[in-house]
């Protein structure tokens, strides 16, 4: 087994990587709305959202991969009454045939944090 670490537009805020590819597959750990310079991005959950599918759009590209080969996402909020907007945004990320995805509510994430996505792509060999 194979394993490359990527490395992301923030620095990790833990012990962990951004993104690593392995055999084929590149997972990449739940992404909050991190500015480039590490701080959290405040305002509106569709602004972190966007923030936070950038980041990961980043992390693809850094692998030589892209939002097409997103296979599945795992969507954390904190208020599932975001889920509408945080809807909204994701449908501009990605087109037909769209992920698996699971969407959950959770009691609080990283530096209070209304949202956090992980992604799984599968690049092939």
């Amino acid at each position: 087994m194979e394993k490359r670490a990527h490395f992301g537009p923030a620095k990790p805020i833990g012990p962990y990587s951004p993104a690593i590819e392995v055999n084929g597959f590149l997972f990449v750990s739940g992404q909050i709305p991190l500015k480039e310079d590490g701080s959290l991005l405040s305002g509106d959950v569709g602004a972190q959202a966007e923030l936070v599918l950038e980041n990961i759009k980043g992390l693809l590209e850094q692998a030589g991969c892209s939002l097409t080969q997103v296979v599945k996402t795992t969507i954390y909020l904190s208020d599932m009454q975001d889920f509408s907007i945080v809807n909204n945004v994701y449908s501009r990320y990605f087109e037909e045939p769209y992920p698996a995805r699971t969407t959950v509510q959770v009691a609080a994430l990283p530096r209070g944090a209304k949202i956090e996505i992980e992604v799984v792509a599968f690049k092939g060999r």
